[in-house]
């Protein structure tokens, strides 16, 4: 069914449910208007029998329409609806049969038939209502002349014209309304996704730092305790110094934690500068694993943003822990380089090597996540990060980062 030739009180949108509630209205206002006053020039000229049955009939017509929209509440739905439009036609054709005055009531019903039929049926029912308006009163005048004619053809063109106008601004009403529903939807279904591209952006956040502090750290004291345990019967005194590193190193770790939960800076670069954290780590890193790690210093400082510290210590800690944990390595050299509008650092270990495509798609024991957390941190920041390694021949790792612009999101890890 067309849109605009629903049933006259189902419930339609919120943006025209009070115009049409107004209309609805007025339409009923004037069919009963029309009706009354019908009714009471059936007395004009004295009433006969044909004027009490016309009035008779008046009454049964005024009753029918006004049950009209209680029963389309009560009984929804098309068949009712015509069914009640083709009762009040019939009660109406009857009167116009007794007297020519109920030709007005036309005008409201050429409405109702517009309103409730399809296009083509109800120009069709129009045209038809208009023809037995035009007869009535030529019956009952004994004559036709132009304005008998003229009145109810301009009336039932003016309905038509109406109906239509009506129905193209339904059909507007609806399209703007169902796209207000889509941009709603899809202003909602947006919002949906920015919340779980954040939520997974700080879940990303979150594991690599725990996994570039805390997960670094345990392994930290899980050697440092190893370490003891054998040392305790035959060296009381380097036991207990790697029991105080251990502790050392918790606390270290309790202070990460503690900062990368309110995005602060590591405490390590709290306390100095790039360079002295780099070289404390790699001294820690001598004494947990025993390999002879150095740190060295090329070029002249420049003040980095707090993002690229960050990103330069997380690359030291995840290429030392690798270091100690993997390499087997007697040597491990640490270099922070500022170079002409880059700066850079470099992890190289003359350990037992390994091959980098086991990184690329992780390792089955799960480890492996270091190096390519790293690589989506550095790329964050309009970096590179280079891994050259091959079976006994060492590890290289080196990030370059670019000085001068800072990456939109650089300031994360502040």
């Amino acid at each position: 069914m067309h849109p605009a030739h629903r049933a006259p009180f189902a419930s339609l949108s919120t943006g025209t449910a009070t115009v049409l509630a107004v209309l609805r209205g007025c339409l009923h206002a004037a069919f009963f208007l029309l009706l009354a006053v019908a009714a009471a020039r059936l007395f004009t000229g004295g009433a006969g029998p044909a004027d009490w049955a016309a009035l008779a009939g008046a009454a049964v017509l005024g009753a029918v329409y006004a049950c009209g929209p209680p029963l389309l509440r009560l009984l929804p739905g098309r068949r009712t609806a015509l069914a009640w439009l083709a009762l009040v036609t019939a009660v109406w054709a009857g009167l116009l049969l007794l007297s020519p005055d109920f030709s007005w009531l036309a005008f409201p019903l050429f409405f109702l038939h517009l309103h409730l039929l399809r296009r083509l049926h109800a120009v069709a029912a129009v045209a038809v209502i208009t023809a037995a308006v035009v007869a009535s009163q030529a019956l009952h005048a004994r004559g036709l002349d132009t304005g008998m004619l003229l009145g109810p053809v301009l009336g039932a063109a003016f309905a038509v014209v109406i109906a239509l106008g009506y129905a193209a601004l339904y059909t507007e009403s609806e399209q703007r309304r169902r796209l207000i529903e889509d941009l709603e939807r899809t202003r909602g279904e947006l919002a949906e996704t920015q919340h779980r591209a954040g939520a997974l952006a700080e879940r990303e956040r979150l594991s690599r730092e725990i996994h570039d502090t805390l997960a670094q750290g345990l392994s930290s004291i899980v050697l440092l305790l190893r370490s003891a345990e054998g040392a305790v019967r035959t060296d009381p005194g380097a036991a207990a110094a790697r029991i105080a590193d251990a502790r050392d190193t918790a606390a270290e770790n309790l202070a990460e934690a503690r900062r990368f939960v309110r995005a602060l800076a590591p405490p390590s670069l709290s306390s100095g500068s790039l360079a002295d954290a780099l070289g404390r780590l790699c001294s820690r890193t001598a004494a947990e694993s025993g390999t002879d790690c150095r740190f060295r210093l090329e070029g002249d400082p420049v003040p980095l943003p707090a993002g690229f510290e960050v990103a330069l210590l997380r690359a030291g800690q995840v290429g030392l822990a690798n270091v100690a944990a993997h390499s087997g390595a007697r040597t491990a050299v640490v270099t922070l380089a500022y170079l002409d509008g880059e700066v850079a650092l470099d992890v190289y270990d003359d350990g037992r090597g390994f091959d980098p495509a086991g990184v690329e798609h992780g390792r089955a024991d799960g480890t492996g996540y270091g190096t390519r957390g790293l690589a989506g941190r550095v790329a964050e920041l309009g970096g590179r990060l280079q891994l050259e390694s091959a079976p006994g021949e060492g590890t290289a790792l080196a990030v370059t980062l670019p000085l001068g612009a800072e990456p939109a999101g650089a300031e994360e890890e502040t």
